[in-house]
């Protein structure tokens, strides 16, 4: 199971919003680049950047961070937030991401994603996050009333790489991952699931390993990182080593 760390950037910073509100930002750091690279030099294998500003507005107002990191780093990079066009996800690709993450298009126009998991094969993950079963959309703003496992379950064959399960609720409480919600979401599809909201220690990444047979692949953390109560390096030695397996999408339990 890959351990991912993740990086919100709101004007430029590094910071954390507490289950999705941006009236409760906690500001970690003013300098996002030079936490990428603490964290690659702790053992990540992949960095995860969420562009706050983007998402709750569409407007691409972090790129020369964006940039900036993945200029400095060695690991692949992956980035959501308002990513919501063809144009926009492969300007990002073109960038040097690894990968870009849809989410509010996922809903909106499903037609996109396919076509762009089509062009960049491996390159492109759905981002699914909900409220009490149900997606929501537009940095976490507006609710739908389609439910988290029926859009999973409608990108099967697609190509989509990976999607990302985030569990409204518990993100950035450090109060333990929804494993129902994850158990759920894995059977829904046979597309690799990357688990994320509410680690807050090493045993609750450990809970995360029995669902690895079913189809999660990886999990983010954030805050529980910033607040120092995950160690990172401990972390990657407690869960064992990492890798995708090619291509991810023939079935579950796709990480060794």
């Amino acid at each position: 199971m890959e351990i991912i760390p993740a990086i919100d950037l709101l004007g430029g910073q590094c910071v954390r919003l507490h289950q999705g509100d941006y009236d409760q930002v906690t500001r970690f750091s003013d300098d996002p680049v030079a936490q990428a690279l603490e964290w690659q030099r702790q053992g990540a294998s992949r960095l995860h950047l969420v562009d706050l500003d983007g998402a709750r507005s569409g407007e691409p107002t972090n790129d020369r961070v964006v940039k900036a990191i993945t200029r400095a780093l060695s690991i692949p990079v992956q980035l959501g937030g308002g990513v919501r066009s063809l144009e926009r996800a492969e300007e990002l690709l073109a960038f040097g991401l690894d990968r870009v993450i849809l989410g509010t298009v996922a809903v909106e126009q499903p037609e996109l994603v396919r076509q762009l998991a089509n062009r960049h094969p491996g390159r492109i993950i759905v981002g699914i996050d909900a409220k009490q079963g149900r997606v929501a959309t537009r940095g976490w703003i507006d609710e739908s009333p389609l439910e988290a496992t029926a859009l999973a379950a409608s990108f099967e064959g697609s190509g989509v790489a990976a999607i990302i399960s985030t569990d409204i609720a518990t993100d950035g409480t450090l109060a333990g991952p929804n494993l129902d919600s994850l158990r759920v979401m894995a059977q829904a599809s046979s597309i690799p699931v990357i688990a994320s909201g509410g680690i807050g220690s090493l045993a609750d990444l450990l809970s995360l390993l029995s669902l690895v047979p079913l189809g999660v692949a990886g999990v983010i953390v954030g805050r529980a990182l910033y607040d120092h109560q995950v160690d990172l390096a401990e972390a990657l030695q407690a869960i064992g080593p990492a890798r995708w397996q090619d291509p991810p999408s023939l079935g579950n339990g796709s990480i060794t």
